[in-house]
């Protein structure tokens, strides 16, 4: 069973979808009482980084959240949940991240469109779980003006104007700065691959 914090993201009846299609169980929480009785955790993110995290305050999960990750609950955050989980964001310096990794969130560089949207190849590292059994170069779709800077906890990365990580993994710690529910055959993919971790 897979649990989805709702906290108000644009983008949850798409991610419902996609697990509908998959033929996964899930549930939608709104409460820390959910997040501690979850066995998988999944945190879609369409939206503004602060905005995110007042409203993770506001519902009084920040905490439940963070000590579910820590306590090795299968985690997959996607696009804005993959960017809650490091300290800080330059989108809004003000809001303190879940601070699960050190880092702070960077905005695209001028000189490239802003926001990147549309279809964009990753390079995927053979260790990866979630890309696990791809057959094929996996295209993907993208949504974001911010990005995570590529560190050793990079599974696969894409490049637009600079490298970045486009998908991380650190022990049963996941996220894609891309949209699998917008990703086709490769987005159901890789949630199946998460779902079955």
């Amino acid at each position: 069973m897979i649990t989805i914090l709702d906290y108000g993201a644009g983008n949850l009846r798409s991610v419902q979808n996609t697990l509908e299609e998959l033929g996964c169980a899930f549930r939608l929480v709104r409460d820390a009482a959910g997040l501690e009785a979850a066995d998988k955790i999944l945190l879609p993110g369409v939206g503004h980084f602060g905005q995110m995290m007042r409203a993770l305050d506001e519902l009084g999960v920040r905490q439940a959240l963070i000590a579910r990750i820590r306590a090795g609950v299968p985690f997959l955050g996607i696009c804005l949940g993959l960017q809650a989980l490091f300290d800080a964001s330059e989108e809004a310096p003000e809001a303190r991240g879940l601070g699960i990794f050190p880092g702070t969130v960077r905005r695209f560089a001028a000189g490239v469109r802003i926001p990147h949207m549309g279809w964009n190849e990753l390079d995927v590292s053979p260790d990866s779980k979630l890309a696990r059994g791809l057959t094929v170069r996996p295209y993907v779709y993208f949504a974001h003006s911010y990005y995570v800077p590529v560190d050793p906890r990079a599974a696969a990365t894409c490049t637009y104007g600079v490298p970045y990580i486009a998908v991380l993994e650190a022990g049963h710690i996941h996220g894609v700065q891309f949209h699998p529910e917008k990703s086709g055959a490769v987005g159901l993919h890789m949630v199946r691959n998460f779902a079955s971790c």
